[in-house]
């Protein structure tokens, strides 16, 4: 068994399977009976945010004609033994980032009473409860009963005076003998609700006439119209699909478009998935909180005859224009289902209907065991095979392979791995491990060697860091898991045996436990050999095996992390350097320098003679390689170091004149050197907007959800200070808006070259990047926004939690997708009215507010 890194204790049982997922952002959902907790991997003992789940009334269906003897029907047992007053969460799911309105993720929770319901980030109440922003069941319910449920009106009404004589009979009121109060018998006719209700005398007259007025407009139907309504209405299970983007974007983020969307699958009872399309917010903000998305119903899908147990999805296609979306359904009778359907579907639909959703693929399997869960993936170095894992109730898995321009369908195993029933199952490292759990208590990892896999150990050493002692190791049964974003860390829910715990301290509070574990160590190819560029004797303590999987599987997830569609969230990878860093320093950076050898070939070295040909070297990297290279210098080798890094060329010569250490100092240099080859594109897009937008007439330089150049005095400042290290395009370019009469600019692009102070009013000179000394006597020092390098000002701003700055205004989206900084890339571009993204311009990381480190958020760093 692996060792645990750090755990989270949780106050209530687990119940269902999948009860652990990991967010985009970096945030930790269990799924604990009667609440949902969110909780933060780098932050162990924090606070942590939670989801109440609430009581629910019934839906009105219709009633029951109590004198029938059809009563004693077997279809409405399920439903007379389903009114939970303690409804618990059965499934929950994580939407890709940037539904939410503060660019975060929403979390759909689907409960034992039937109910789908979406919150969000408390991200300006500043409270530990999550905030309801949309009750999908409401809705779904509102479809169904504007279309009668799918019935013709003949089998949906009964006779007239039938109806009427019901409707009589419900105006009965008995009187208890209570003083303060009195029943409100409910007729035997209506099975919604329970026979006896307790009412308060003051309110009684308004609930009788709200419920008399409300049985009034039910229908008479029939026990088997009753209970077919109610397994439509009842949701079991819920899955995000992938952000649909506009085609050719190939960017992670859905910055404010309204064609970007994601949608969520919700199963049923009925055996039917009902497709939900949720738009991004058309203006992100983390001021205000009213939820702007577009939610509308795409699809009403026939998947299977029994109740719907898992749904998984899955993109196919390297190529975004031509993408196709795969759904995996599973249901209680074994059965499995491939369902397939186009981006252009998914997005264009405006009807209900179920035609766009081809059968792909069915698998029935071979023991005919209820589905449990399921993990489908596309790899990414294959992308026309489909793996998929099915787990199932008697605790075994099948794996299938599905060659899809081939057509050709393989079942390569089935699995007695686990004793009971299957409660997690999760691809990693681009499917070339499985990982696998059961209520049993038992986790297990497996490679794909071909077409059959095969049982390795999960690596048991944690790199630099010792086991937790604060949380006992008497678990009984695992929930599910849920693997890091960088694929080196898993989380597993865990129930704990209460036999085992001190019922007068532990055993009240203490119902299981979150663990988390490193994977990136896992071996995934038992033959391959040993390099002999690593000094296995130099790192003592460490199997040699291990520290080679360390290598190849850190250096395979930061190469992943260049692919744009990926948004960047290095928290597993930091946090397993920064650990090896503890005690095997020289391991660490063995591992950096071959990942940068990668960027600036083999005559990159830690040399001040390098250092001068850095400038040229970074000018061919991406935006997102830069990106990555600032992440990992900020925060694993600079870590101890000063955070904040000044950006005037007179405070980074005496800060680095400060630093003694050579090592230090280069790192530095070369952090410092890609900030400003990032600052540069930024400028350098600025000033080809402006002379673009001032020659197009016709443009609207105001449009909504666009981009507009802001600052641009700060900027022409700016070039001013560095004309020794700017390129010689970009000077042609500055001088080139240069000539542009300031009137002119003024006008049209507020042009301020003297700035004030939002305190006192007092002039602001530039002389940094990222803060500015107010000239009046009483102000402190003023922040600069990272977009724009003008004052921020009183008005809450963006907060990036890498590297500390605030932006006030969003950056362009082609800021993120430059593939390097050729000459001309801007003079004459035709993309300057580009859409607002809202992530770091220096990180790449998302932005968000800056809240105490106290309160629970994500720190995908």
């Amino acid at each position: 068994m692996s060792s645990r890194f750090h755990s989270a204790v949780l106050g209530s049982s687990l119940v269902y399977p999948n009860a652990v997922v990991w967010s985009e952002e970096n945030l930790v959902a269990v799924a604990c009976s009667n609440v949902i907790l969110i909780l933060n991997p780098d932050q162990k003992s924090k606070s942590r945010g939670v989801i109440t789940v609430p009581s629910s009334k019934p839906f009105h269906v219709g009633l029951i004609d109590s004198g029938g003897a059809d009563l004693l029907s077997g279809c409405l047992l399920p439903f007379e033994l389903s009114r939970d007053t303690r409804p618990c969460a059965r499934s929950i799911s994580w939407s890709p980032a940037g539904l939410a309105n503060n660019v975060g993720c929403l979390l759909a929770v689907c409960t034992t009473g039937g109910r789908v319901k979406l919150y969000r980030f408390p991200f300006c109440e500043f409270l530990t409860e999550w905030i309801e922003v949309m009750d999908i069941s409401e809705m779904l319910y509102t479809h169904l009963k504007d279309i009668n449920f799918g019935e013709s009106d003949v089998l949906a009404v009964r006779d007239e005076a039938d109806h009427e004589h019901a409707n009589s009979s419900k105006r009965k009121v008995y009187k208890r003998r209570r003083k303060n109060e009195v029943a409100v018998k409910e007729p035997d006719s209506l099975r919604e609700i329970n026979t006896l209700q307790m009412i308060p005398v003051s309110e009684s007259k308004g609930k009788r006439m709200e419920m008399m007025s409300e049985d009034c407009m039910q229908p008479l139907i029939t026990v088997q119209q009753y209970a077919s309504r109610n397994a439509m209405l009842t949701s079991l299970t819920v899955a995000w699909s992938p952000i649909l983007g506009p085609s050719g974007d190939g960017f992670a983020i859905p910055h404010n478009s309204s064609n970007c969307c994601s949608v969520l699958a919700v199963g049923g009872k009925c055996g039917s998935i009902s497709f939900w399309r949720i738009h991004a917010p058309e203006c992100y903000s983390i001021v205000n909180t009213r939820y702007s998305g577009k939610v509308s119903l795409v699809g009403l899908l026939k998947a299977h005859d029994t109740w719907i147990t898992t749904i998984n999805w899955a993109l196919c296609g390297s190529d975004v224009s031509t993408s196709q979306f795969l759904v995996a359904t599973g249901s209680s009778d074994g059965r499995v289902k491939i369902w397939q359907v186009t981006r252009e579907d998914l997005l264009k639909s405006s009807e209900v209907c179920h035609a766009s959703f081809t059968l792909l693929k069915e698998v029935r399997t071979a023991d005919y065991a209820s589905v449990s869960v399921l993990s489908l993936i596309v790899p990414t170095q294959s992308p026309g095979k489909l793996l998929l894992a099915i787990g199932k109730g008697s605790g075994s898995f099948e794996v299938c392979i599905l060659d899809m321009p081939a057509g050709e369908f393989e079942t390569i195993g089935c699995y007695n791995a686990h004793d009971q029933i299957v409660t997690g199952l999760a691809w990693t490292l681009d499917g070339r491990c499985l990982y696998s759990c059961s209520q049993d208590n038992s986790m297990k990892s497996w490679i794909l060697a071909g077409n059959y896999l095969r049982e390795v150990p999960i690596p048991s050493n944690t790199p630099g860091l010792k086991n937790s002692f604060d949380v006992p190791h008497v678990s009984d049964s695992c929930f599910g898991l849920a693997v890091s974003p960088g694929n080196l860390a898993i989380a597993v829910a865990r129930k704990f045996d209460s036999d085992l715990l001190d019922p007068m301290y532990e055993g009240r509070t203490h119902k299981g436990a979150v663990d988390f574990h490193w994977i990136g160590g896992q071996q995934l190819d038992v033959s391959s050999n040993m390099p002999s560029d690593l000094d296995f004797k130099a790192f003592p303590g460490f199997p040699e095996k291990e520290l080679f999987w360390w290598k190849n599987n850190i250096l395979w997830s930061l190469n992943q992390f260049e692919n744009l569609n990926r948004l960047l969230n290095l928290w597993d990878i930091v946090a397993a350097l920064l650990s090896f860093k503890k005690s095997v320093t020289k391991y660490v950076e063995h591992i950096l320098l071959n990942w940068l050898t990668s960027y600036f070939g083999s005559h990159f070295s830690i040399s001040t003679t390098f250092l001068s040909e850095a400038s040229k070297s970074m000018s061919k990297l991406s935006s997102r390689q830069l990106h990555l290279i600032n992440i990992i210098i900020r925060h694993v080798i600079l870590k101890e170091c000063k955070a904040n890094i000044m950006s005037s060329k007179q405070q980074e010569s005496e800060w680095l004149g400060s630093i003694k250490e050579e090592h230090v100092k280069f790192w530095t240099e070369l952090l410092l050197s890609s900030e400003n080859e990032l600052r540069e594109r930024l400028v350098g897009f600025s000033f080809s907007a402006i002379l673009n937008l001032l020659s197009d007439s016709s443009s609207d330089i105001c449009e909504v959800g666009s981009w507009s150049p802001d600052g641009l005095a700060q900027m022409e400042q700016w070039v001013s200070l560095n004309e020794k290290i700017v390129k010689d395009q970009f000077k042609l370019l500055a001088a080139r808006v240069g000539k542009v009469e300031k009137r002119k600019l003024q006008d049209v692009f507020k042009y301020e070259e003297n700035e004030q102070c939002s305190f006192c009013s007092a002039g602001v000179p530039f002389e940094s990047t990222e803060h500015a000394i107010c000239s009046g006597r009483n102000c402190a020092k003023l922040k600069r926004c990272a977009v724009t390098m003008r004052v921020c000002s009183t008005k809450c701003s963006w907060f990036c939690m890498s590297c500390q700055r605030t932006a006030t205004k969003l950056a362009p989206k082609i800021l993120f997708t430059m593939p390097g900084y050729p000459p001309n890339y801007f003079i004459g571009s035709s993309s300057y009215r580009e859409s607002l993204t809202p992530c770091c311009p220096f990180c790449g990381i998302l932005l968000g507010r800056s809240l105490p480190e106290y309160f629970l958020s994500p720190s995908p760093v």
